[in-house]
């Protein structure tokens, strides 16, 4: 196994250099046990969904990867478990309550898919106090404006609870990634709280868009400002982020990831954007939209 103390060594002297009291990584996975198996196969073997060999650096335990979060400062992240085909979302949604209540600073997450009831179970989650929902796109199969979600993206817009959505076209794109269906989805339900993952990569200049003409659609940096993912963020766009403001957010898909977790904070600072930008992003934004670690909140509070 990997020794991981460097890992945390490394991410805390740069939150901690730049004065801040840990990070808010909105993009973090917490699965299953069976499920997380499955998908950790699906990227040993680099399928075509993956398109190249990807390592994943942080496969231990639930345990022992909540334990790693808290050591590297990472104060709040999500779950964000992910339904790809219908039947699966309520279970898994089930799980993420279980690991809500057993990791109080996480983000209570859920998940929907295009199906028969997804109303009813969001509704259902919405009640219970969930933070944050996650969709995938490329690997669920779907259209955001599929018939099957209008009356959830009404629930979830009245709710203001934020959705991640990996909608861009990376790693592999298919005939469901884009920024098609969001821009569609948007045109109706223009105030959905989403969440770009990967700032929609390689689309980064249509989401970004998106993200600068409706109010609470934001952007995560998951992935995208380091050497693995594959996409070159164009220099032209990055004063736009800057002006974004409050609207871009931290993101690193641990555990998923083939290099140290201080690789994307070290990708964000290269940019030059400057600490107060760095700061807002890291900590500052993800506090606003959902709370810092004082408003934790418990299963049944």
């Amino acid at each position: 196994m990997t020794d991981l103390r460097d890992d945390v060594a490394g991410v805390r002297e740069i939150w901690e250099g730049w004065g801040l009291p840990g990070l808010f990584d909105v993009h973090v996975h917490f699965l299953p046990p069976t499920i997380q198996a499955a998908v950790y196969a699906v990227f040993d073997a680099a399928g075509p969904k993956i398109g190249r060999e990807w390592p994943i650096r942080y496969r231990t335990s639930v345990d022992e990867r909540v334990a790693l979060l808290r050591e590297m400062g990472v104060r709040r992240f999500s779950a964000l478990p992910y339904a790809h085909k219908p039947g699966v979302a309520t279970y898994l949604n089930d799980w993420a309550s279980g690991f809500k209540a057993a990791v109080p600073e996480s983000l209570w997450s859920a998940t929907f898919y295009p199906e028969a009831g997804a109303a009813a179970y969001v509704e259902q989650a919405l009640g219970a106090g969930v933070e944050i929902f996650k969709l995938h796109l490329q690997v669920g199969e779907f259209h955001l404006d599929h018939d099957l979600l209008r009356p959830v993206w009404g629930l979830l817009e009245d709710a203001g609870v934020p959705i991640v959505v990996h909608a861009g076209s990376g790693p592999v794109g298919n005939e469901f990634t884009g920024p098609g269906s969001m821009a569609r989805v948007l045109q109706r339900y223009p105030r959905l709280p989403l969440v770009v993952a990967h700032m929609g990569a390689p689309e980064c200049e249509e989401f970004l868009v998106l993200a600068e003409t409706h109010e609470r659609v934001c952007l995560d940096t998951t992935m995208v400002f380091t050497d693995f993912f594959g996409v070159d963020y164009p220099p032209a766009l990055l004063p736009r982020l800057v002006d974004l403001g409050d609207k871009v957010l931290l993101g690193s898909d641990f555990p998923t990831i083939p290099y140290p977790y201080a690789r994307q904070l070290e990708g964000l600072a290269a940019l030059g954007l400057g600490d107060d930008w760095l700061r807002a992003v890291c900590w500052e934004n993800g506090v606003r939209l959902f709370g810092g670690p004082e408003a934790r909140r418990h299963q049944g509070s």
